[in-house]
C-alpha cells in the first residue's frame, strides 16, 4: 500500500514541476507584456516571475481556497441545522432584504 503511494507521487512529481515551470513562464510573459507598457515598470526574468508567484501565494493564497471557505461553510450549515423553521425563515428574509437587489415579495412599490 505504501509503495503504491510512493509510485503515484513519483509519477505526479514531473507534472507538478512542469506546471510550476509553465506557470512561472506565463507570469513572466504577462508581466513583461503588460506592466512596462501600462505602468513603466521594469521587465522581469523567469526567476523573478517565479518569485512573484511564490510571494503572491504567501501573501494572498495562504492555505488554499478550501481551507478557509470550507470551515466557514461548515459552521453556517451547523447553525442552520440547529434553527427552528421559523428562525430559518426569519434569517432568510433578513438576508434577502439586506443583500438582494430585488425587493422582497412583501414590500410595497413606492408610488
Amino acid at each position: 500500500m505504501r509503495r503504491h503511494r510512493f509510485v503515484r507521487m513519483l509519477m505526479f512529481l514531473p507534472f507538478a514541476v512542469l506546471f510550476v515551470a509553465l506557470f512561472g513562464f506565463v507570469v513572466m510573459a504577462l508581466w513583461n507584456w503588460l506592466m512596462p507598457a501600462l505602468f513603466g515598470l521594469r521587465v522581469v526574468s523567469y526567476w523573478h516571475a517565479l518569485g512573484l508567484v511564490i510571494l503572491c501565494r504567501v501573501l494572498f493564497g495562504g492555505r488554499g481556497s478550501m481551507g478557509r471557505h470550507g470551515h466557514w461553510r461548515h459552521r453556517m450549515m451547523e447553525r442552520c441545522e440547529r434553527m427552528t423553521p421559523e428562525e430559518r425563515e426569519r434569517f432568510r428574509q433578513g438576508f434577502v432584504g439586506r443583500w438582494s437587489r430585488v425587493a422582497p415579495p412583501d414590500s410595497q412599490p413606492n408610488e
